[in-house]
């Protein structure tokens, strides 16, 4: 049996019915809806993070192999496992290539959001930044939030242009879960650096969309919150 198959029949065994049907519903997998046709085990995640320590010598190869998988949860192990492997030191190019080349498998907000800074954030963070703006204007939603979540690497290194420009770039995107992303990494520079995302924000605070404008501005004090909802700054 190879090694992508014995790793798949440990993770069957660990599924948990209940735990399925519940992931199923809250990662939206009805038709239509933005994860349609993904199926799940039922495994949570601090479980997935020890297998994957366990199994963070796999061969490249047999970590791509999982990530073809049609559970998510197989994709997810194989996604901590490149983390893992990255932040080691080995292949980094390779785990790098390998991840933008699959990111139609890398198919959920989770799957992209413990992976995307660690492995194309990390990556770019010394080297030409290109690649995240051809994301971000990828018609793959996916694609797309693997631009602005990856820039979280360089907000904590105190670094915003990039995060800022993707922003702007994605500021009319239509879907809610990239609102959220980007609201979400724009709350980040605000913890830093709460000038450089009021310069951002406050004079868009009309055409921003409402999902994103909130997360964004969580951290606000209530005057100044109120006010940019209310579009009176």
């Amino acid at each position: 049996m190879k090694t992508a198959e014995k790793i798949t029949k440990q993770l069957k065994a660990l599924g948990n019915k209940a735990a399925a049907e519940h992931a199923q519903r809250f990662f939206k997998t009805g038709p239509g809806q933005y994860g349609e046709g993904d199926r799940f085990l039922g495994i949570r995640v601090p479980v997935l993070r020890k297998l994957a320590k366990d199994h963070r010598d796999i061969p490249l190869v047999n970590t791509i192999g999982l990530l073809q998988s049609p559970w998510h949860e197989v994709r997810l192990l194989a996604l901590l496992i490149m983390v893992f492997q990255y932040k080691r030191g080995e292949d980094k190019t390779e785990i790098y290539r390998a991840y933008l080349d699959n990111t139609h498998r890398i198919n959920n907000w989770d799957l992209v959001d413990v992976t995307a800074e660690h492995i194309v954030g990390a990556h770019l963070f010394e080297r030409d930044r290109r690649p995240l703006y051809k994301l971000a204007k990828s018609k793959s939603l996916w694609e797309r939030r693997i631009a602005i979540v990856s820039t979280f690497y360089f907000i904590r290194r105190n670094q915003f242009d990039d995060t800022l420009a993707i922003a702007g770039l994605l500021l009319n995107d239509k879907e809610d879960l990239m609102h959220k992303a980007v609201g979400w990494m724009l709350r980040e520079v605000g913890k830093r650096d709460l000038k450089a995302e009021e310069t951002f924000l406050l004079p868009r605070c009309k055409q921003i969309p409402r999902t994103m404008l909130r997360y964004a501005i969580e951290r606000f004090p209530e005057p100044k919150r109120l006010a940019c909802l209310h579009g009176t700054l």
